[in-house]
């Protein structure tokens, strides 16, 4: 069988890296992407062989709409004669287009309800999956009436950090404190930029705090701070290297966010915008919370008070998330 997936975004190379693993062992994998954060080294980091289709818009809805059918067009392009069977994206609202043009049945994996080109993907994808935090939003927003949409136990995270095993950092003082920023260019985003950098000076006084920016525009922009303690991380890390050096995260996105909460590493979101309902699940289930108007104070109080959460349930329903995705790719692509 031969199986599309795009990735448009840093954070899908880790969903899909495992899945894609396990899929080229009896199937041909064919990875498109485009040029966005770290999706480009993230894919050279995992060693997978890819295409780069396309760049990121920026933050102008303008150019997001016209970017929209140029980048599908490209797509189609590129794949015609390439015999895709089945093809599938998380959050990317290219795919289903472009897929429903080659006459390929595909399946659309979003946990952002926020996200205004869903509308697009749901009405061009044969299955929709959304995450169970999403189930009751589902039915009141009546999605159901827009594509076949199929819930799926837990959230994205656990579906692939259930896969391994992450040595936390231990030493049981608060020392490095790893701060992911803000998307800048997301269209769902609306707070002003640098909103942390009264707080990234307190912290730095005191501890060694190391800023993980999404792209070169925010690198440039926290280098150009030079402030005494604040380490600005050049290139891209992996999770493993993160999560073994962090005492505390703080993140003002979403992914990275919960990932570190689930992994057990005390974790505060300080997400300006609207929750999504993943981010209030994990809350519910005492993984992090949420202060969007952080103080270095309150940092402290949550180290000294923190308690790791038991995630073994949330990994329990990733292993089923993980196995059920790849059943219904395989299940479509084969006619079923």
């Amino acid at each position: 069988m031969n199986i599309w997936i795009d990735l448009t975004n840093s954070p899908h190379v880790n969903f899909f890296a495992e899945m894609i693993r396990q899929l080229q062992k009896e199937h041909k994998v064919i990875l498109t992407c485009r040029h966005l954060a770290n999706t480009v080294e993230m894919l050279d980091m995992e060693g997978f062989e890819y295409t780069v289709v396309g760049g990121h818009a920026g933050a102008s809805r303008i150019k997001k709409l016209l970017a929209f059918p140029h980048r599908v067009l490209a797509l189609t392009k590129f794949l015609k004669g390439k015999n895709i069977d089945v093809a599938i994206s998380h959050s990317g609202f290219n795919l289903p287009a472009a897929a429903r043009l080659l006459g390929i049945p595909s399946i659309y994996v979003n946990d952002n309800e926020h996200a205004k080109a869903n509308w697009q993907a749901f009405l061009f994808a044969n299955i929709v999956m959304i995450p169970e935090p999403l189930q009751r939003l589902s039915k009141r927003k009546r999605w159901d009436m827009l594509a076949d949409v199929i819930v799926y136990p837990g959230v994205k995270e656990a579906i692939y950090l259930h896969k391994k095993g992450y040595s936390l950092s231990k030493n049981g003082r608060l020392e490095k404190i790893y701060i992911r920023t803000e998307p800048w260019s997301a269209q769902y985003y609306s707070a002003r930029k640098g909103f942390m950098d009264g707080l990234l000076n307190e912290l730095a006084d005191r501890y060694k705090v190391y800023v993980l920016p999404r792209d070169d525009l925010q690198k440039d922009y926290y280098l150009a701070k030079s402030i005494t303690g604040l380490h600005v991380v050049e290139r891209t890390l992996n999770l493993e290297t993160i999560v073994s050096n962090c005492d505390l995260f703080i993140g003002a996105g979403g992914t990275m966010t919960r990932e570190l909460a689930i992994l057990g590493i005390p974790t505060i979101s300080i997400y300006q915008g609207k929750l999504l309902e993943v981010d209030k699940y994990l809350i519910e289930h005492n993984c992090m919370i949420h202060n969007s108007m952080l103080t270095i104070s309150e940092v402290e109080q949550f180290y000294k008070n923190h308690k790791v959460s038991d995630s073994q349930e949330i990994m329990q329903k990733g292993r089923d998330a993980f196995e059920l995705i790849v059943d219904n790719l395989l299940d479509i692509g084969n006619g079923r």
